[in-house]
């Protein structure tokens, strides 16, 4: 392997952004509320927007409003579309279910790698606004 003459040892040193512990604590509980503890970890969320959507920095303040809006429709996306879906095809239906898991599914996973990408944006100090349900951010700064 040949030897560069770029030395990558000296890093330039890492600079938390105000907020960014409070962003990344809103994309791990909208990620939670998706993956592992569907409702408790919403409720922490809700809280956490409660106490601190005004009062923070704007970084964390972006995250906050953007992952608990992202939550609320992916509630309505995932279970109350499921159940109209189910009321429309007919509970016995074989084809209603294959819809349902083909939605349940698709939705599941663009919300997860939604959350992906924000928690990425929040861990680097970044503003982030999940497409279709979200708003920009107020001085968004990328």
């Amino acid at each position: 392997m040949p030897h560069s003459d770029v030395d990558n040892s000296k890093s330039e040193p890492y600079e938390e952004q105000p907020g960014q512990g409070l962003a990344i604590t809103a994309e791990v509980l909208y990620l939670t509320n998706l993956l592992l503890l569907p409702g408790f970890a919403f409720v922490a969320l809700f809280y956490v927007y409660l106490r601190y959507r005004n009062s923070s920095a704007s970084l964390a303040s972006c995250h906050i409003r953007q992952t608990f809006f992202a939550s609320l429709w992916a509630g309505v996306m995932l279970v109350l579309v499921n159940a109209l879906i189910i009321l429309l095809g007919g509970y016995q239906s074989p084809s209603t279910w294959i819809v349902v898991i083909l939605y349940f599914t698709t939705i599941h996973a663009a919300l997860v790698l939604l959350g992906t990408i924000g928690i990425a944006r929040a861990m680097t100090g970044k503003h982030f606004h999940y497409p279709l349900v979200g708003r920009p951010c107020p001085l968004a700064s990328s």
